[in-house]
């Protein structure tokens, strides 16, 4: 008879990445793959040609699991590559497991696995702590029979990710249906600088470093790059906070703002659903001119975020700064025009938002299930 429960530590050895810097970081090589080549929050690949220890290669169907800032687990299909710190790779070695059922009962585990985590900005889980970890483990057969059931319900789950992918499209194409080519300003409107539109400031680290302990743990929510990045049009929820202290050094950006990153991820922007501070890697821009909208804006730079991006220079990581934001030339329809967009916006977002809840809610109740199922039998 099988263990109703077992430690992850038990069932396979767990390779972390290498540490590599920005120097190593080229044009050339195999691609170094970072948490957010695994998330997809990044165009910004590196590559490495040198000599690289072997237990950092991966290669199509190794399982990875990201360990620091962004829990989460994946097969890679990609190709040839080299692991980066913070992530491991999964050598199955030791106990008789389903590779794909482990990935189904590791996901089902990371709600458990974000309770260990350690650290005041960068959180992370402790290998001892990860190894710990009981997943339900049921007979070969019933692991084969849950990811057989899972693997199915992801079909279905897949289909309406692309439902949702079509919906973003439909909005860029309304977009350009209504204002025409905003690269080229096809209908000639107005050009005016981003500056002369509102306030544009960057976010303020001053006096401490934006980690430091200090400044965390507060009532006043931080927003930093990742939570730009991985957000839709609206930023929802947010992970740290600001104490007192941290919002001396800081400053309390309004609900409304239109975020800009401007460090690794140049261009990407989210709007405010709640007052927030963020740090010096982004800049908020308030409209002081009536005749702008946050939520049009928002749309105009994910036409020239490639474009910003490509222009951005790089040290460590690419950054932008102040100045080319404020001189952008933004094309300005009329208000009505923008209001209406607008109401097109939130009609597509509530069907967004009704999919978002069925996924969320289908997937994560069938694997409960499943799991439950397979150990009572």
């Amino acid at each position: 008879m099988s263990k109703s429960y077992i430690k992850l530590g038990e069932l396979a050895s767990y390779i972390n990445g290498y540490a590599f810097k920005p120097k190593d970081r080229g044009s050339e090589g195999l691609p170094i793959i970072r948490i957010q080549d695994l998330t997809g929050s990044s165009n910004d690949k590196g590559f490495y040609k040198g000599t690289y220890p072997s237990k950092i290669e991966i290669n199509n169907g190794d399982v990875l699991i990201s360990w620091s800032a962004s829990l989460g687990v994946y097969v890679w299909n990609n190709g040839k590559a080299l692991l980066n710190q913070h992530i491991f790779k999964v050598v199955f070695d030791k106990g008789e497991i389903d590779k794909d059922y482990f990935v189904y009962a590791v996901q089902f585990s990371l709600h458990r696995m974000r309770q260990l985590t350690h650290g005041a900005t960068m959180k992370h889980v402790v290998k001892k702590d990860f190894e710990n970890v009981l997943i339900p483990y049921p007979s070969l057969k019933d692991q084969r029979k849950v990811a057989h059931v899972l693997d199915k319900l992801k079909e279905s789950i897949n289909k309406k990710m692309d439902e949702l992918k079509k919906l973003d499209e439909l909005i860029k194409a309304r977009f350009v249906e209504m204002f025409g080519d905003p690269v080229l300003n096809s209908q000639h409107y107005n050009l005016v600088k981003l500056s002369n539109l509102g306030t544009l400031a960057r976010g303020k680290s001053k006096h401490r470093p934006r980690n430091d302990p200090q400044l965390l743990g507060g009532p006043y929510p931080l927003i930093q790059t990742g939570e730009i990045t991985n957000s839709d049009t609206f930023i929802k929820k947010f992970t740290n906070t600001y104490s007192e202290l941290g919002l001396q050094q800081s400053k309390l950006w309004p609900k409304g703002t239109l975020c800009i990153t401007i460090a690794a991820n140049i261009a990407q922007t989210a709007i405010l659903t709640f007052d927030a501070c963020f740090p010096d890697s982004v800049v908020g821009f308030i409209p002081e001119n009536s005749d702008i909208t946050p939520l049009y804006l928002h749309y105009w730079f994910s036409f020239f975020q490639k474009i910003i991006d490509s222009q951005a220079s790089q040290v460590a990581q690419k950054n932008i700064n102040l100045k080319v934001l404020s001189n952008l030339q933004v094309m300005l329809p009329p208000k009505n025009k923008q209001s209406e967009f607008a109401s097109f916006v939130q009609q597509v977002d509530k069907s967004k938002f009704e999919n978002i809840v069925y996924l969320n809610k289908t997937l994560s109740s069938k694997i409960l299930s499943q799991l439950g199922d397979a150990i009572r039998d």
